[in-house]
């Protein structure tokens, strides 16, 4: 157990909050640990419709911890194992890939700055809503370092291969504004209302059919990769299988009786 990550669940909405405000939330070894074995856990739960991840005291994440950084920039060559220190950093990205994979959504709600690594997990969740006052940067330029946590992979994908060259290689910092009109973020709202606009963002996420949002994912992450074929390939034994859910049965009728749908994530 640890406070670096504080978790909660309700009304099927797991919420995952780094909890480092002291230093923006900076990621720490122990907050990475608990990240990844909660992300994993809810996952697998059918009882989660919804994974949010956000930050406390007023930021989402400032990225890898710096001042560690520097501290350890001091060691030897001799104390110094690539393979090591890779498959280690490596491990630690897997918050990414089961954020991005999980077959449920994965909501990013941004109260304030998302830098280099915090700036990466935010975008890899489904949807970002970030408050007004936001600010974004892939910061590893600044600090002479290559970037991790998938960004190059998602920034790409949001924004085009030259814009994305243009972020990293400068580490501009960008306000919630210029992220709305990038695409980098689906909502910006007031720093007063984040709390009240966020539910309502996540809820239409958690109270839809979690089953077909599976596979809706599964089909929109293939896209970005593989040809027509190889998806027009997925989406058929897709849709066969959510004819088949209870969501999709109820919706059929709610439909046919002229009324809204109430979907229960089967």
């Amino acid at each position: 157990m640890t406070d670096h990550l504080l978790e909660t669940v309700e009304d099927g909405v797991a919420t995952l909050t780094m909890n480092r405000p002291e230093s923006r939330n900076a990621m720490s070894g122990e907050m990475l640990e608990a990240l990844t074995d909660a992300l994993k856990r809810h996952a697998v739960d059918s009882s989660i419709r919804c994974v949010v991840l956000t930050g406390a005291g007023g930021a989402f994440c400032a990225g890898g911890d710096v001042k560690g950084f520097a501290q350890n920039a001091g060691g030897s060559n001799q104390e110094f194992n690539l393979e090591e220190r890779s498959a280690n950093l490596r491990q630690g990205m897997d918050a990414s890939q089961i954020l991005h994979d999980m077959p449920k959504p994965t909501i990013a709600v941004i109260p304030g700055p998302a830098a280099g690594a915090g700036l990466s997990l935010a975008l890899a969740c489904d949807a970002r809503i970030a408050s007004d006052n936001s600010k974004f940067t892939t910061a590893f330029a600044k600090v002479g370092l290559a970037g991790d946590y998938g960004g190059s992979y998602f920034l790409t994908a949001l924004v085009g291969t030259a814009k994305a060259r243009e972020l990293y290689f400068t580490a501009d910092v960008f306000s919630a504004q210029q992220a709305l009109e990038w695409g980098i973020v689906n909502q910006v709202v007031p720093q007063v209302d984040l709390a009240t606009e966020a539910k309502k963002f996540v809820d239409r996420f958690a109270n839809g059919p979690t089953t077909a949002m599976g596979y809706m994912k599964k089909n929109l992450n293939a896209a970005l990769h593989q040809s027509l074929k190889d998806i027009l390939d997925l989406e058929a034994p897709h849709m066969t299988r959510t004819f088949m859910t209870q969501d999709h049965k109820a919706a059929a009728k709610a439909f046919v009786e002229k009324r809204a749908p109430s979907f229960i994530g089967k």
